[in-house]
């Protein structure tokens, strides 16, 4: 049944009822918070919450590079007041770029404008948050039937001449997607596509919406762009503090008006953190709403007439953990899935097992999250990957590629050593990848690039699987669907052949800056909450650039790698079947192929001289790794004449770089910068010159 536009005013009155109770409750909260701000404290937080949001600051972006950034880098960063330092500068010293990047996040946002008795009347906010999703409150859009009498108007502003911009109108479409929450105050619906066929998200952008750490603190300013009284497009740009974090809401002092109904709240990095819902009017001892005139306020005085005291948003952690417990068909699921791998709401996919998330509408080589998945070469999956049909129509496991005998002279050898996840593709593909990474970085390193063909290409991503699969799980028997990240990790360690898994998370975590004195302050949901590896995988996905699942399944491949002797042999026997056996060898290796390279190492025939060992996101830094290789512990890797590794800041499988223990020895250690959700894939790591000169130098005897 359809709502009422008097129904609507009802939930709105509802929603601003609720907001002031909660207000009334959080009062000493906010007393608290006022005081200290009052005697000089600039952002009254915990000290952890402080230091997740600095290293958030840091590490997207939030600040330009600039001497007082250095020195700040220079002093103990696990001082409160150094912590502090780099949000206030965040919100001093903003980046040139803080107006453009407020521009493409305005640019979401639309007008949502009800049809009423052959009339079109501004009715609320709404704003982007994946290519075909609009996120509003639900007293603006209650039920499904309700927005097939509203539109969405993109572009209602003024342009830079100050001349009204030329408005797009477009339509919902409830029976794609429509979900909303009455206690949260939220609707998610799908808006149609365009004439043309693109979605709306396509055309004006849309917002990435994410459940990691560290996106505000007490104190901290907020920017709310929306349609206030249903005017044209207006900001409310920074005078405004966070003054109270509830369970599921915000409050904040910010200038806004009642069409601000479902506007988005954005940090100064322009990530969403709350769903902007209602006003807090100011009330008097007995409880009734006051005017700004101090007299009671009355039915048919209008909003306008209220003194509103504060604004209170809904926490976006809060509607995300609701949607990821909806029951949902797979095509609706695949339509949450769209937000990104920020989101976390692909974890409530269904999973093949723990190794490979479900893949819905997805890129190539991308896992269900849509993040690179560690090891993929990212090209696209031929029919029948997952082997080659034998005489018999038998599918049999890929196997590696050998080099043309006649390449770099037939004395040297380049050998792509690759990382987990790797089954159902073709090593045909995959080598293809690899060669076109390394060649734009040979290009850029002024070298002659190469032929796919003369790269050696050992292949163990299937026999890997299978053995893994093979395995027992206590996880799959329950159903990977039903299981966050973070729970499905608690298995995984109980799982662990040698008890190592836990230590390898939280030794990873520790080695990110994760506080040890204390749990940070999350945003994560789901059953991992409560979980002990929830703060640590969530500590990882903050800081870099994978996921909660890739970094969980990561470390357990590692894991089971380094404490099953059958899979640790399994795998080093599949690729001494695609090895050169004499002459020198250039072995170039990614991911958890870096620690079956080291272990190959030791197994190489006499006649087959390592002159060159270039590692590629590697977990080799940490010591629960280490210490499990064949060789034992941080050491030279055996009769290697020349080491590279390479490593990207946001690469969450390459937590302990730089190797900085001496018992390594002498190495090339170069920090590089991939692309935004493509710090850990290997073309990335090869294009850069100075991984790519390194490898052509010594190929063709330039170096």
């Amino acid at each position: 049944m359809a709502v009422t536009g008097r129904s609507n005013e009802e939930l709105h009155e509802q929603a601003v009822a609720d907001a002031a109770r909660r207000y009334e409750e959080s009062s000493p909260e906010r007393e608290r918070v006022e005081s200290r701000m009052a005697a000089g404290v600039r952002f009254p937080d915990a000290p952890d919450a402080l230091a997740v949001r600095a290293d958030r600051i840091l590490d997207r972006g939030g600040l330009s590079p600039s001497a007082v950034v250095a020195d700040i880098h220079r002093e103990a960063m696990d001082l409160p007041d150094a912590n502090e330092r780099i949000i206030d500068l965040s919100n001093e010293l903003q980046a040139w770029s803080f107006l453009p990047r407020g521009v493409r996040a305005g640019a979401t946002v639309a007008r949502i404008t009800l049809r009423r008795d052959g009339r079109e009347l501004p009715h609320g906010t709404g704003f982007m948050v994946s290519p075909r999703l609009m996120m509003t409150n639900h007293h603006v859009l209650p039920d499904e039937t309700f927005p097939r009498q509203c539109f969405a108007e993109f572009n209602a502003q003024v342009t830079v001449d100050n001349q009204p911009d030329t408005v797009v109108r477009m339509e919902f479409d409830p029976g794609t997607f429509f979900a909303a929450d009455r206690r949260l105050d939220f609707a998610l619906v799908a808006v149609a596509p365009a004439q043309d066929g693109r979605p709306p998200g396509e055309i004006f952008g849309w917002n990435r919406l994410s459940v990691q750490i560290g996106k505000l603190v007490l104190g901290e300013k907020v920017n709310i762009i929306g349609h206030p009284d249903g005017r044209l497009k207006e900001i409310v740009l920074r005078d405004n503090a966070v003054l109270v974090r509830l369970d599921d809401f915000l409050h904040y002092r910010t200038d806004t008006r009642p069409g601000n109904s479902g506007s988005p709240v954005y940090n100064d990095q322009w990530e969403v953190v709350a769903l902007h819902h209602s006003g807090v009017p100011k009330k008097d001892d007995q409880g009734r709403i006051l005017r700004r005139d101090g007299l009671p306020w009355q039915h048919g005085d209008g909003d306008d007439a209220i003194d509103w005291v504060a604004n209170e948003g809904v926490r976006i952690s809060s509607i995300l953990k609701h949607l990821a417990g909806l029951d949902l068909d797979p095509a609706r699921r695949a339509l949450l899935a769209e937000m990104g791998p920020d989101s976390g709401l692909d974890q409530s996919t269904a999973v093949a097992s723990p190794l490979t998330p479900a893949v819905d509408p997805q890129p190539p080589g991308t896992t269900a999250s849509g993040t690179e998945a560690p090891g993929s070469a990212g090209g696209t999956m031929a029919p029948g990957a997952a082997g080659r049909e034998s005489g018999t129509g038998v599918r049999e496991p890929a196997t590696g590629l050998r080099a043309r005998s006649t390449a770099f002279g037939g004395r040297k050898h380049l050998v792509f050593l690759h990382g987990r996840d790797q089954h159902g593709k073709q090593p045909g593909d995959l080598r293809l990848n690899w060669t076109a990474g390394l060649n734009r970085g040979l290009t850029l390193a002024s070298l002659p690039p190469l032929d796919p063909q003369d790269a050696w290409f050992p292949f163990y991503g299937t026999r890997l699987h299978h053995l893994v699969s093979g395995r027992e799980s206590t996880a799959e028997s329950i159903g990977l669907d039903r299981l966050s990240a973070a729970a499905a990790a608690e298995i995984f360690a109980a799982e662990s052949p040698t008890g190592s898994y836990e230590r390898l998370i939280h030794e990873a975590a520790t080695r990110a800056g994760m506080p040890q004195d204390g749990p940070a302050a999350t945003e994560g949901f789901g059953a991992g909450l409560v979980g002990a590896l929830h703060r640590p995988l969530s500590w990882l996905a903050a800081r870099s650039d994978l996921d909660e699942w890739t970094i969980a399944t990561f470390l357990r491949d590692v894991d089971l790698y380094l404490g099953d002797g059958a899979v640790r042999q399994a795998v080093l026997d599949s690729v001494l079947e695609t090895m050169p056996t004499s002459g020198e060898l250039v072995l170039v290796t990614h991911s958890l192929g870096t620690v079956v390279g080291m272990d190959l190492l030791t197994r190489l025939p006499e006649g087959l001289d390592p002159v060159l060992m270039v590692t590629a996101g590697s977990p080799l830094g940490l010591d629960g790794v280490n210490e499990r290789l064949l060789a034992r512990g941080p050491h030279r890797p055996p009769r290697v004449r020349d080491w590279v590794n390479v490593w990207c800041p946001t690469d969450g499988v390459a937590i302990g770089c730089p190797l900085e223990d001496e018992r390594w020895g002498k190495l090339t250690q170069l920090a590089v910068s991939n692309g935004r959700d493509r710090a850990h894939k290997i073309e990335e790591y090869l294009s850069h010159p100075g991984a790519a000169g390194a490898i052509g130098s010594v190929l063709t005897g330039r170096g």
